[in-house]
């Protein structure tokens, strides 16, 4: 072989080396990223860890509070991929979490909207523990949900259904580990509020007054502004979506799945679930008797919202 053809053939080899290397690149698993560009949870200094089947808890709670936290989510998870058997594998890779020790805590280290009682950025989620009446750890739950979504279930979902999801099962049942969903807990949020949504009766009374957002507007992320109706809002998504898997003895539950997994466009509502104006009419009926047993409930124990 002459000098020539070596050195072109040795520069051949060094190019299609180079263009493997960056095609590996391109296509490796993100779990092999360069960490430069991997997100990386904001972790407090003091923050102890507990690590469980399924999550890696940093926490500044006392050590009685991060299990109760962790023993919520674990049974969250499973009831998260019994509901979503079909649609959802399970992951190998720990999930964080990022547990404040009080609301005041968490405030001082808020890197989401003002109003945020918890936030889910990639990769961790971040609540504190609550106390008082309400339920301790359903802020860290609604969080947890939008985690499975995005890096379990790998769903790119608009705000309708995502934070329908995560409200559905934030606020469900949860007791000795076993969370039931659907069945929901009126100490959390935003079920609390619902007693006073104060609905009229009239569909078209309470969308002109901006009491009950049109369907439509919803799927498509049009209505008011929701910095100034953060509660409307976070009604509507926990409502629609408990319409969606209970109406009619679930009529609507399996097609709702199939519709999360496709993305949840409008287009795909109509032809899975059925035609817009006949839905909003079923779902506004199903929120008035919510909100009325709702405020049975609160009548019957003596509870002032």
């Amino acid at each position: 072989m002459t000098r020539r053809a070596a050195l072109i053939g040795a520069s051949m080899a060094l190019l299609a080396l180079a263009l493997a290397v960056i095609a590996w690149q391109r296509t490796r698993p993100e779990s092999l990223a360069s960490p430069a560009h991997a997100p990386a949870a904001h972790i407090p200094v003091a923050a102890t860890l507990l690590q469980t089947a399924h999550y890696r808890v940093h926490s500044t709670a006392t050590p009685a509070q991060t299990q109760q936290v962790a023993d919520a989510v674990e049974g969250l998870h499973a009831a998260y991929m019994a509901l979503f058997a079909d649609q959802v594998r399970p992951s190998g890779r720990p999930l964080t979490l990022v547990l404040y020790a009080d609301r005041e805590e968490f405030q001082r280290n808020n890197r989401s909207r003002p109003w945020a009682e918890a936030y889910y950025l990639r990769p961790a989620c971040y609540a504190y523990y609550g106390g008082g009446r309400q339920n301790p750890y359903h802020w860290m739950l609604h969080e947890a949900v939008h985690q499975l979504n995005t890096e379990v279930a790998g769903w790119r979902l608009p705000a309708w259904a995502n934070e329908g999801v995560a409200g559905y099962l934030g606020a469900s049942w949860l007791q000795d580990g076993v969370l039931t969903p659907g069945r929901s807990d009126p100490d959390t949020y935003p079920i609390w509020w619902l007693s006073r949504m104060k609905l009229t009766g009239s569909l078209h009374t309470d969308i002109a007054e901006a009491r009950f957002i049109p369907l439509r507007d919803l799927l498509e992320g049009r209505g008011p502004g929701i910095d100034r109706h953060v509660n409307l809002y976070y009604l509507h998504y926990w409502g629609l979506t408990h319409f969606l898997f209970h109406y009619e003895n679930g009529r609507h539950a399996a097609a709702y799945k199939q519709l999360l997994s496709r993305g949840a466009s409008t287009p795909d509502f109509e032809r899975l679930i059925g035609p817009l104006g006949d839905v909003e009419q079923a779902w506004y009926a199903y929120m008035l008797d919510a909100i009325a047993t709702m405020q049975k409930y609160e009548a019957e124990n003596g509870i002032e919202r």
